[in-house]
């Protein structure tokens, strides 16, 4: 795919080509604006980050971007489902992804905006465009423990599937959704799982059909659980946690998941001083454009504070409007010119 336009300049930069920055290019394409599409990874790499066998909380309809519909075989699609259909609309739609690309900074120009990146191979380049959106989402962006032993090799932040665990210790800390996924997924694969959780219960926002089948698990001693604690170093063979009580203990451990959550990374944007709100979610009108003119951030990006209540589902929605006023705002812009 070609990067540039013929004058170098782009009516919009979108960076992240998750299904959010997918709906924002099919949108940029249906209004006749130019773009780009920059992505560190690959197209919905998120997605593709998802564990193995992960089935989504959602039916498809509710997937779907650009009026593309995605046809699976059964009620909720999984993650093959998934990247199928994303990278089958990225080529119908023959959208100007760049994957690999990663944007390291945004400045404000005469023109709009200037995006350092770096490509592939390490060679650094520049970007122009009027606007940008930002649609990074945050899977990418672990929340880190902070304690010895959590960059190992035998710890991940990313849980896969369960077959390369069979008959090993692991530990799995966290007590939402993708740590309770990951805990019956290892233990129906032949893991010995335990649960390392610092509140007093699992989380309530856990899969209604999965809380329960984890309870029964836990009650029955299937999956041992350790309420009220947490992990406080990570060695190669043990765990150590630290309990209710203050006392330390620990666990056998050859493997351990840090399914902590996870959060916006928003760094490149550092030098545009974009206006938070107290709980760290960015400041955005009803077309999500930022507190800088000229930048919208649409889906979970801009929602530190509130990572659980913005998914594909709404996010997708967010490109549109996005895309609607920037295409209102150049209109009036190429007019002004014009007179």
């Amino acid at each position: 795919m070609n990067l540039a336009p013929p004058s170098d300049l782009f009516d919009v930069a979108i960076v992240g080509a998750g299904p959010v920055g997918l709906a924002a290019a099919i949108a940029c394409k249906r209004a006749g604006l130019s773009y780009v599409v920059l992505e560190k990874g690959c197209v919905v790499n998120a997605i593709f980050e998802y564990p193995t066998y992960m089935s989504f909380f959602t039916t498809a309809p509710e997937l779907e971007i650009g009026n593309h519909p995605m046809v699976t075989g059964h009620d909720k699609p999984d993650r093959r489902d998934a990247l199928m259909y994303y990278r089958l609309v990225s080529q119908r739609e023959a959208l100007n992804v760049e994957q690999y690309t990663s944007v390291t900074a945004v400045h404000a120009a005469p023109a709009g905006f200037t995006l350092e990146i770096e490509r592939r191979d390490g060679t650094p380049d520049t970007v122009e465009a009027r606007r940008v959106v930002v649609a990074t989402g945050y899977y990418d962006n672990p929340l880190h423990l902070g304690i010895p032993g959590e960059d190992s090799d035998n710890v991940s932040h990313y849980y896969t599937e369960a077959h390369p665990f069979m008959g090993l210790n692991v530990t799995v800390i966290g007590a939402g959704n993708s740590a309770a996924d990951a805990a019956l997924d290892l233990w129906r694969g032949g893991a010995k799982v335990t649960m390392v959780v610092r509140a007093p219960e699992l989380k309530s926002t856990i899969k209604y059909w999965v809380r329960p089948d984890l309870e029964n698990r836990i009650k029955e001693g299937s999956i041992a659980a350790e309420f009220n604690s947490r992990v406080v170093d990570i060695g190669q063979d043990t765990v150590r946690v630290e309990g209710e009580d203050g006392e330390t203990f620990e666990l056998p451990t050859h493997f351990t998941f840090a399914l902590t959550g996870y959060r916006p990374d928003l760094s490149f944007l550092e030098g545009l001083n974009l206006a938070q709100q107290p709980d760290a979610c960015l400041v955005l009108d009803e077309h999500y454009a930022s507190s800088t003119p000229g930048l919208f951030v649409v889906g979970s990006a801009g929602f530190a504070g509130r990572t659980n209540q913005v998914f594909i589902e709404n996010g997708r929605h967010h490109a549109d409007l996005a895309v609607a006023e920037i295409a209102r705002q150049l209109a009036g812009h190429a007019e002004l010119q014009a007179h």
